[in-house]
């Protein structure tokens, strides 16, 4: 097969932090796949055939990925943040477990900056401690394990990244969540939300877990709830290093 498929990352909005490695890649590109406003970010030029498609439809753009590549096209499929963080690269290898064929392909993922890190970099250092990212879509998995997934971070102390906290769709799950956060004693926890980080319009927003509202975060916000012992310090807020 001389064709090949990169999934990569184009970080969390600005050109200024899409990797050089990246954008290597999609200049050499012959295809570009991903959701609709992802691939908008990529300008088109001479040559580059360009597939937008909406956001529930990521196993039949990973097989048409793999078809386009075993075709010999020079393939890249794109997601924001990193691939490998709650978007394209697991659905790629998904989809290849169920195609067999295509496992001789040359197939690489190439990082990117992910939500949680350039929020956190904003902020200061709130994931300078032990941290977990937690979805809060459930189109993928039931409420009840978002649920359990939350009440065991916070019993463990974990710092909380909160990705896709509140659509159009389920506006009750962000509410369900600081509930359950609240239920679980963490109230008094600094909250950090974090949106559209490296647009023009980046807003960055710190309270107390008791002052979060639901209506504080949309699906461009970044949520971190930092675990016990983060502080601020001035305008910063940062987990120590050293646990309690």
């Amino acid at each position: 097969m001389t064709g090949s498929l990169t999934i990569a990352g184009l970080g969390p909005g600005s050109d200024a932090l899409v990797t050089p490695e990246v954008s290597a890649a999609l200049a050499s590109a012959t295809d570009i796949l991903g959701y609709a406003p992802y691939v908008a970010r990529v300008p088109a030029r001479p040559g580059l055939i360009l597939h937008p498609s909406d956001n529930r439809e990521e196993l039949q753009r990973a097989s048409e990925a793999l078809r386009l590549a075993s075709e010999g096209r020079q393939v890249v499929v794109v997601s924001s943040g990193d691939p490998g963080v709650f978007a394209m690269a697991s659905a790629v290898f998904e989809a290849l477990e169920q195609a067999p064929q295509y496992q001789a392909l040359a197939i690489r993922v190439l990082p990117g900056i992910t939500a949680m890190l350039a929020a956190a970099a904003r902020a200061g250092a709130p994931l300078g401690h032990d941290f977990c990212a937690i979805n809060l879509s459930d189109n993928l998995k039931p409420w009840t394990l978002i649920e359990k997934r939350l009440r065991l971070a916070a019993e463990a102390d974990f710092a909380i990244a909160m990705y896709n906290p509140r659509s159009a769709s389920r506006p009750e799950g962000f509410g369900r969540a600081l509930s359950v956060l609240k239920e679980a004693g963490c109230g008094e926890r600094l909250v950090i939300f974090a949106r559209a980080i490296s647009a023009p319009d980046e807003k960055i927003q710190t309270v107390t877990l008791n002052e979060a509202a639901p209506e504080m975060a949309d699906m461009r916000t970044l949520v971190i709830v930092g675990n016990s012992q983060t502080r601020r310090v001035g305008r910063w807020v940062y987990a120590p290093r050293q646990a309690r």
